[in-house]
């Protein structure tokens, strides 16, 4: 008698218990992590008095794992990349007492500039993530070269050599630890941009790694413009050369009558 009635018992409980066990966690297994990202500002302004400017890039973490977020598993990186253009690096050495372009190299479409900020160290390998494989981080940038490479090695040191002339330069930048989380999910960066920054549309990206694997990216333009007497020099030397040559010609003639009225001695 009693075993029959626990018997009947463990079948009546066993597909509500079922149940209930699948169908939370079949939907917690399949949720994915997804990001969202905005920016302070969708068009920067380039006036005679520009000294540079700070972007500002804030964004979310969807279905993120509480366990993983807080062991510190996922990585962000957010980059500001510039519009793209063909780059010369040239190689100087002495003759005779006189230094000469001896050597160069063409890399095609490469950024005219580029920032880049993460949740860690980016030149620390041990708490960085493989992020090479995705292209991104200025040293895992694609430089490549226009023509015929003789040598390997040579190839090398003028990707070096224009790492680092525009790191010298401002145009490239790195700030290590400059994506910092402001609770759980939602997370902020701070990107400068020099004051010699190209003008175009430059490319927001975010990327969300989680344990060294990429898992999404997103991206949003900006737009950085020139106002003002600039944008007139320059609208006027792509549109009318030979207006704006003529131009030129007159204010240095002009300049240098000026200056033979001031410093000529009587």
């Amino acid at each position: 008698m009693f075993s029959r009635l626990a018997l009947f018992l463990s079948l009546l409980l066993l597909p509500a218990g079922n149940t209930l066990a699948q169908i939370p966690m079949g939907e917690a297994s399949t949720a994915k992590e997804g990001l969202d990202i905005g920016v302070s500002t969708n068009e920067i302004a380039i006036t005679s008095d520009f000294r540079g400017a700070d972007l500002t890039v804030f964004g979310a973490m969807t279905n993120a794992d509480d366990l993983l977020l807080a062991i510190g598993n996922y990585d962000i990186i957010v980059t500001l990349e510039g519009p793209r253009d063909y780059a010369t690096v040239r190689k100087k050495e002495r003759i005779f007492g006189v230094w000469v372009n001896t050597d160069s190299m063409i890399f095609e479409q490469v950024p005219e500039s580029y920032s880049i900020a993460s949740t860690r160290q980016l030149d620390d390998p041990t708490q960085l993530p493989p992020i090479n494989t995705a292209g991104v981080g200025i040293e895992h940038l694609a430089l490549n070269p226009i023509g015929y490479i003789r040598d390997v090695g040579e190839l090398s040191d003028f990707r070096e050599a224009y790492r680092r002339l525009k790191l010298a330069g401002g145009l490239y930048q790195k700030e290590a630890s400059g994506v910092r989380f402001v609770s759980s999910s939602l997370f902020r960066a701070s990107l400068r941009l020099p004051a010699n920054v190209p003008d175009g549309v430059h490319i927001v990206r975010a990327y969300l790694f989680k344990s060294g694997t990429l898992l999404t990216q997103r991206e949003i333009p900006l737009r950085v413009v020139k106002t003002g007497l600039e944008q007139a020099i320059t609208d006027t030397a792509h549109n009318q050369p030979f207006a704006y040559g003529l131009l030129c010609v007159l204010i240095a003639l002009v300049t240098g009558w000026g200056a033979s009225i001031v410093f000529r001695k009587d």
